[in-house]
């Protein structure tokens, strides 16, 4: 049995109740106009029963079910920031409202019992919407307010990080957080979360095993002592892409983003977002190497253009050897020449020594 269907049967009961109880005034007022009818109470009490039953069956799933699970739909869609927004502002409403109600009711009546029920509506009314319509521009005037203050002592401020989905599939952010170097919590927002489920689900094999290598990274992160993950259920309303809900949150949490994915890396600089580049982590610990350097190394394979070869470093830099197509298979000392160095990584260029 569903519960509208017994929040129906109870109000109809409830109802029917009533409609005994309150049929002698009924009927004493229907006798004063059809009195030609000559109905009994009897008769009265038992109409007014069933109309009373009917009524409350028609319309208690409305009144009781119905704005519940509206309430429910609204928290399930809001996120904890707004709801809690809401909360402050209602509170700030009401503590006005009450500071307002005694001299309301110092006025003359009607005013002195109508004003501070309405001043209570009213302004706890206005309290919720305004929390939650400008509560970006309240959080951002918090922070102002706090950063002007003396900072906490050594060890107590805590550092955050938001975390991208491409961070985690790469994988290599497990290995960083083992080193220590990060010290700071890991915040993955459950949207991040969901992207990264939804391509473990994904229809194309190379995508589901990307996103199944992923959900191992973040269960390696929540077991490591090293560092502190944390899976937020903080959002940005109005926006769906993934993207620019990390920008948002970004910039409202005033912590950086962690990530490997090119354009996601420009959006935030454009937008003053500090940005961490496992890429460029990884292009700044290697080992450097100038131009006229020699060094040993296995050509492996062609290059694209005509008569190059390439090989590769310990650490997975790529080498394009000019004039290098005859030694592939073979180990050979070549002499830099040029270096270029960008954030999707680093490529050498050289010639064979003897040349």
């Amino acid at each position: 049995m569903s519960a509208i269907l017994i929040s129906r049967i109870i109000g109809a009961v409830v109802l029917g109740i009533i409609g005994v109880f309150t049929s002698l005034p009924i009927y004493n007022f229907v006798q004063q106009y059809v009195d030609v009818l000559s109905l009994s109470q009897g008769v009265v009490t038992g109409l007014t029963a069933v109309i009373f039953a009917a009524l409350g069956f028609l319309i208690t799933p409305y009144i009781t079910i119905k704005p519940f699970q509206g309430l429910m739909k609204l928290f399930k869609k809001s996120s904890a920031q707004s709801l809690m927004s809401g909360l402050i502002g209602m509170t700030i409403g009401l503590v006005i409202a009450a500071i307002m109600a005694y001299p309301l009711s110092l006025l003359p009546k009607p005013f002195s019992q109508i004003l501070p029920l309405v001043g209570l509506l009213l302004f706890g009314y206005l309290g919720a919407l305004l929390f939650v319509t400008r509560r970006e521009d309240f959080i951002n005037l918090i922070k102002n307010m706090s950063s002007k203050m003396p900072s906490r002592a050594k060890g107590e401020s805590e550092r955050r990080i938001l975390v991208d989905t491409s961070a985690i599939i790469d994988g290599r952010i497990a290995d960083i957080a083992k080193t220590g170097f990060l010290g700071a919590t890991l915040v993955i927002p459950r949207f991040v979360l969901n992207e990264l489920q939804f391509v473990s689900d994904s229809a194309d094999s190379l995508r589901r095993q990307r996103g199944r290598r992923g959900l191992d990274v973040l269960g390696e992160l929540q077991e490591s002592k090293e560092v502190n993950v944390v899976i937020s259920d903080i959002d940005v309303e109005g926006v769906r892409e993934v993207d620019d809900r990390l920008v948002l949150l970004g910039r409202q949490l005033s912590c950086p983003i962690l990530t490997n994915d090119f354009n996601l890396n420009r959006v935030a600089e454009l937008q003053g977002v500090k940005v961490l580049n496992i890429n460029d982590l990884a292009n700044a610990v290697k080992v450097i190497i100038l131009p006229g350097e020699s060094l040993e190394i296995a050509v492996i394979q062609e290059g694209k253009e005509y008569n190059q070869g390439v090989g590769y470093l310990d650490d997975g830099t790529m080498v394009v050897i000019e004039n290098g197509h005859h030694y592939i298979d073979k180990h050979i000392n070549v002499t830099v020449t040029k270096i270029l160095q960008t954030s999707a990584g680093r490529m050498i260029f050289a010639k064979p020594t003897h040349e």
